[in-house]
């Protein structure tokens, strides 16, 4: 692949995903730590505190798949700089809802901004399309790696950001917002000038390279088609499953941390390390997924989100417990990259965009579902019964990928996409 789009531009390419990555990520973490304290603030009542949240993940699950969709026509450039643009519309109108005290403004912002992540999210996608297929798993792993910038940046932008906005005459809260503002347009502009030439039509130009090319007419096969084939499906099922698995274990973790009397700087290292589960590691799992395969690493990530749901309620000291959330991230980040590759390998390069915005919703709506029955889970069954759920669907999982791996007719790459 080097007589149509250079190595060079090919990691420009992907130095610019990265970079726009890192910056959104960050911005999504410093104006998510204000969200229930100003949804508060501003309803006045404490059962206002989730809402903002539940709102950010619609936003997120109904944009996907419409701008994956416009992704197929129009590229990834225009996708990822309307996510961005999006973002930053949302975050500047929570901040002025914020100094006009207006309740459905400030849930329109959050609305926009749960957007633009859901366009935002796909930029693994994109650093997919850039790559040979044997190095799509590397590619999209960076991407997912990035989030480490966004974890280790957003809470340092935290109070600098409400002390620049007291200076300035704001409220103090409205400042990780103007951050978060900042940020996501600094990604749109290094996104319009530097992503160039679009990945997409890079994808459709390494695609035509490859031995046995034949070029296809139209829009492709259509979803109901697409989604007959094993290889999508298995690959649905890793991102959605590990996805919901995680959030089930981690969103109560902290709760239930407070209630066997661990103070917060314990809750931090065990929230750490299950940082580095998921993002620390991504660049390394990615080399990996290459190497051994999606199929195997999408096994064995679900059997490491089966040991962690399995030692997450015996775990009888915060080490032991830290560990059992870093192998739920690292069982997530397994799922999640090998799943993201092996649906990108599994499409043609016009289907991509509308199956993999597809893919972000039902992502985005299990994150949902694991957040919505965390509650009463817990309440029926305290941890155990929170880890017997994640622990059902890990292994539903396991035996999914063993069963189509060796029963499907139509054969799955096991080692090596």
């Amino acid at each position: 692949m080097t007589t149509i789009v250079s190595q060079a531009v090919r990691r420009r390419l992907l130095v610019t995903l990265f970079t726009t990555q890192s910056l959104f990520s960050a911005a999504q973490i410093v104006s998510f730590a204000v969200l229930p304290i100003v949804a508060v603030q501003i309803a006045g009542s404490d059962a206002a505190a989730g809402l903002p949240s539940t709102v950010t993940l619609l936003g997120r699950a109904a944009a996907a798949y419409p701008v994956g969709w416009l992704m197929d026509r129009l590229g990834r450039r225009f996708g990822l700089s309307t996510g961005f643009l999006l973002a930053m519309g949302g975050w500047v109108l929570s901040a002025l809802a914020l100094g006009w005290g207006t309740w459905w403004g400030f849930l329109l912002g959050t609305l926009l901004s749960g957007m633009g992540r859901g366009i935002g999210e796909q930029a693994r996608f994109a650093a997919a399309d850039v790559e040979m297929p044997e190095r799509r798993a590397k590619a999209i792993g960076w991407i997912v790696f990035a989030g480490t910038v966004g974890a280790v940046g957003g809470p340092l932008l935290l109070s600098p950001s409400e002390q620049l906005a007291t200076r300035y005459g704001f409220d103090p809260s409205s400042g990780p917002f103007i951050a978060g503002a900042v940020l996501a347009y600094l990604a749109f502009m290094l996104t319009l000038v530097f992503l160039r030439p679009d990945p997409m039509l890079v994808g459709r130009a390494i695609e035509a390279e490859l031995p046995g090319y034949t070029a296809a007419s139209g829009p492709g096969r259509s979803v109901r088609e697409i989604f007959t084939d094993w290889s999508v499906r298995l690959a649905l099922l890793a991102m959605v499953v590990g996805q919901l698995v995680m959030t089930t274990i981690m969103v109560i973790t902290p709760l239930y941390m407070s209630r066997q009397e661990y103070g917060t700087g314990a809750i931090s290292w065990v929230f750490m390390a299950h940082t580095l589960g998921m993002f620390g590691l991504a660049g390394v799992t990615g080399r990996l997924i290459d190497r051994a395969g999606s199929v195997t690493m999408i096994a064995v990530g679900s059997g490491v989100l089966i040991a962690s749901a399995v030692l997450a309620p015996l775990a009888p000291n915060v080490p032991l417990l830290a560990l059992a959330l870093f192998l739920l991230g690292l069982g997530w980040s397994f799922c999640f990259i090998a799943g993201s590759s092996l649906l990108s390998n599994a499409l043609q390069p016009q289907e991509r965009g509308r199956v993999q915005g597809a893919s972000e919703t039902l992502v985005s709506l299990a994150s949902g579902a694991g957040s919505l029955s965390t509650g009463s889970l817990f309440a029926a069954g305290g941890m155990t019964g929170i880890s017997l759920g994640g622990l059902a669907f890990a292994l539903l999982l396991l035996v999914a990928t063993a069963w189509i791996a060796r029963f499907r007719a139509k054969p799955l790459p096991i080692a090596g996409d």
